[in-house]
């Protein structure tokens, strides 16, 4: 049961390391935009007090501690649905989850929104939307825990 919580430190430590860099060091709270690989990849600021795409965003404090209490909840529910759960890569996948929903979760804490600063761009199609490691971790976790869970096939 240790993978979970290892994935999960690693996953919060970098995207919290990452975001210092981007947001402090490199300043783009106030440069706003930095172009790394453009259109490949930008660095935008983006602040996101709603969930994916900014979807249900709300300035309200209650917004806030709403989208805090219901990551916490499903990454707490998550890890007690890894208790019994012993294939490595859904141990991982939620290890993912977890990291990246409690690394957004302290961004809310200290900034009162998501710092969203990844943007990419191609082949034409110009992304409004940006995005951090977290949300990655987020995504890719969810996508782990759809493939490698549920009833083990048997030949």
């Amino acid at each position: 049961m240790r993978i979970p919580f290892i994935v999960a430190g690693a996953v919060f430590v970098l995207d919290q390391l990452i975001k210092v860099l981007v947001v402090h060091v490199l300043n783009l709270r106030d440069v706003l935009v930095i172009d790394v690989l453009p259109p490949l990849l930008v660095l935008q600021m983006a602040w996101n007090r709603g969930v994916n795409f900014g979807l249900f965003a709300g300035d309200g404090d209650l917004t806030r501690w709403l989208l805090i209490a219901i990551a916490l909840i499903i990454s707490g529910w998550v890890l007690w649905w890894m208790r019994r759960e012993t294939r490595p890569l859904a141990r991982i996948s939620a290890g993912l989850l977890v990291g990246g929903a409690v690394g957004n979760v302290v961004d809310r804490l200290i900034y009162g929104a998501v710092a969203d600063f990844l943007n990419m761009s191609c082949c034409g199609i110009d992304n409004p939307y940006s995005f951090n490691v977290a949300d990655i971790s987020i995504f890719i976790g969810a996508v782990g825990l759809i493939l490698f869970t549920g009833e083990e096939k048997t030949p």
